[in-house]
């Protein structure tokens, strides 16, 4: 059964770095064609795409998001980890990681709880 789990602190300050890892079990992340993605919804908005990594390592960003983030895998751990730097109130929000086969959501992680205050 394939799972993502995603874990992190659950509180940042402003102007701190975010780091979040997704961790994955169930299938090698180094499977080709998978897009692995990380997506937030602040509260009481609709979801938020921020970018993936692809399984050949090419990465997209949201243009809104790009300056701030890196998405990166480390395949000898089987996850991968969204960086978010330089985050303020607006970061708040719920982050979710999944899995995309080609443009399809095939696996998706529970979401963890992130709240940017001082």
């Amino acid at each position: 059964q394939v799972q993502l789990r995603e874990s992190g602190p659950g509180l940042v300050k402003p102007s701190q770095t975010l780091s979040l890892t997704c961790s994955l079990t169930g299938m090698p992340i180094s499977r080709e064609h998978y897009r692995w993605t990380w997506i937030r919804q602040p509260p009481g908005k609709g979801l938020e795409w921020m970018g993936f990594r692809t399984s050949t390592d090419n990465t997209f960003y949201s243009p809104a998001l790009k300056s701030r983030t890196v998405i990166s895998r480390d395949t000898s751990k089987n996850q991968f980890t969204l960086r978010l730097d330089s985050v303020t109130p607006e970061d708040t929000g719920v982050y979710f990681c999944a899995a995309f086969y080609g443009s399809a959501l095939t696996f998706w992680g529970q979401g963890t709880q992130v709240t940017v205050s001082s």
